[in-house]
């Protein structure tokens, strides 16, 4: 993909940025049954599939967001009644994410549209080219992460 001509060169950047775009819109048609944002269905599926206790540090490491943005997910959420907020015993200020009887009934219909997007998203690729790509894309997201520390 990468041409000798700088007017030609296919732009990385703007490639990823297109799929992402594709992506976010692909999982808000998919959430539109549940009446929630693609974000908000996102951010349902890491919680329920989520073992252990999650925070809103645990959201914003996962999804990449600033401290503000998680809050305007999380507080969006608890105003449509699939999660709530409850402070642990050992620390009142820190709020763990709890998920209601309304998020827990979306499960079903949230798994099964994480999978046909992953499937969507590999239909025609080897699995060995997906490791490539994965790898490429880990190797990216450190040199963006190195490059805003500085």
């Amino acid at each position: 993909m990468r041409c000798d001509n700088m007017e030609n060169q296919v732009l990385i950047g703007r490639v990823i940025g297109k799929l992402s775009n594709q992506i976010h819109r692909n999982i808000a048609i998919s959430c539109s049954s549940t009446n929630m944002s693609g974000t908000q269905g996102r951010v349902l599926h890491f919680i329920l599939s989520n073992n252990g206790d999650v925070f809103q540090k645990d959201i914003e490491s996962e999804f990449n967001l600033r401290p503000s943005t998680a809050t305007g997910i999380l507080k969006l959420m608890e105003k449509n009644g699939v999660i709530r907020r409850e402070s642990t015993p050992y620390d009142a200020r820190l709020k763990k994410i709890v998920i209601t009887e309304k998020g827990a009934g979306l499960k079903d219909q949230i798994a099964k549209d994480v999978v046909h997007l992953e499937e969507t998203l590999m239909l025609g690729i080897s699995q060995e080219d997906l490791n490539v790509f994965l790898k490429v894309l880990d190797q990216m997201l450190k040199n963006l992460e190195e490059e805003a520390s500085f």
